[in-house]
């Protein structure tokens, strides 16, 4: 008796371990049929502003490692996914939503707004948990851009991202992306913290915050680009220089593309900044365009046509040659390649709204994911390109 309740038990257990592992590949499989079948922006741009509002209130986890089998063993091990991880995956759908209620007055997307800074801040505007990582600054800068709420009353939640950010400062006066990893500076941490950095700035009159966005960013150029394409290697060393990881990382051009042009947009006109910024912006538009493939997408490595698309690249850098078409010497091109962008984007859209096929968490430095699916970062960053690109028509 008690060897066949033994036996029954184990059963149970892997046919349950069987289910963690199967139930997430057939749901793919199953929405995955007939994707790709919009062709109308409006109603794509609908489909995935609905799927995004939803996503807010309930962010699917982004998994941390690449298992697919034996899932419930990471679950166990509470290594399956990273609160860090999500601060990137809000803060790019509530830039998305408020890209969208810039021409839409719709109330349902704006109480998902609310709910969610709801959840994230108290009746003081300060946050209910403080971000301790630089991934934090992204999400402060997304609640400056919600026009329909007052941002003063988060100062002191903006306030306290400054402190933090200045905590992450190292010896070379740039900004750590980890406190323990000193040595190094991330591409990743320039489309962090940079857009922020200038906002908060600009809004309350620190100068400071907006040198150091530019010193990021300029010694990014300086150190962590390969000459002559112009395109970021992953992370480069302070010590010696040396670049390390993947020149050409599709999000890390991706990173480097919203810190540079969100940084730029922020910028007024008659800032000292601005046309420096500029300068670059109109070199890294120009990499980025020879870098696109023919079905408008860019690849998981920017430099090899074999490699696979990568929603989340193409996503960001469409939204980069967006806004540098802004610039009349490059803006017949960047129009052009925002076009391509956008319908190869339309083609890996579920029906259900959620736009596949994003590179899955970067394991370590040049440690990449090999998995490709469903990425809130993703969602955001079509619903701001899409609705941005139909303000402007």
């Amino acid at each position: 008796m008690i060897f066949q309740i033994l036996c029954y038990t184990i059963i149970i257990i892997l046919l349950i371990t069987m289910a963690i592992d199967l139930v997430p590949l057939l749901k793919d499989w199953v929405l995955r049929i007939h994707m790709g079948r919009y062709d109308d922006k409006s109603l794509w741009n609908k489909a995935i502003t609905n799927k995004g509002s939803k996503f807010l209130l309930h962010v699917p986890k982004i998994k941390v490692t690449d298992n697919t089998r034996l899932v419930v063993i990471d679950m166990l091990k509470k290594n399956y996914t990273k609160s860090t991880i999500q601060h990137w995956q809000e803060a790019s759908l509530v830039l998305g939503l408020s890209e969208y209620l810039k021409n839409h007055d719709d109330q349902e997307v704006k109480k998902a707004v609310v709910k969610f800074l709801n959840a994230k801040f108290d009746s003081n505007g300060q946050w209910i948990e403080e971000p301790k990582y630089v991934d934090g600054a992204i999400l402060a800068y997304s609640i400056m851009k919600v026009d329909f709420i007052e941002t003063d009353k988060y100062k002191k939640a903006l306030d306290s991202v400054w402190e933090m950010i200045k905590e992450h400062i190292g010896e070379d006066g740039s900004v750590e992306y980890r406190k323990y990893m000193k040595s190094y500076r991330y591409v990743d941490t320039i489309g962090f913290i940079c857009p922020f950095l200038v906002a908060y700035g600009i809004k309350y009159n620190k100068k400071e915050c907006v040198d150091l966005a530019v010193k990021q960013i300029k010694e990014y150029e300086q150190y962590g680009m390969l000459d002559k394409h112009y395109i970021p290697s992953h992370v480069y060393k302070i010590e010696n220089k040396v670049p390390l990881g993947l020149y050409g990382w599709g999000r890390g051009l991706g990173w480097f593309a919203i810190g540079l042009i969100d940084a730029w947009s922020e910028l007024p006109q008659d800032n000292q900044y601005k046309i420096v910024l500029e300068e670059s912006v109109k070199k890294f538009a120009k990499a980025a365009l020879n870098f696109q493939q023919e079905n408008g997408s860019w690849n998981w490595t920017v430099t090899r046509n074999e490699c696979r698309p990568d929603s989340s690249a193409t996503a960001t850098l469409g939204w980069f040659l967006l806004n540098a078409s802004k610039i009349d010497e490059i803006s017949k091109e960047c129009l052009n390649g925002t076009d391509k962008a956008i319908n190869h984007l339309m083609k890996v859209t579920r029906r259900n709204g959620a736009v596949d096929f994003s590179q899955g968490d970067t394991k370590d430095i040049g440690v990449y994911s090999m998995l490709f699916n469903i990425l809130p970062f993703t969602q955001g960053f079509c619903m701001r390109l899409i609705n941005l690109y139909v303000g402007k028509r």
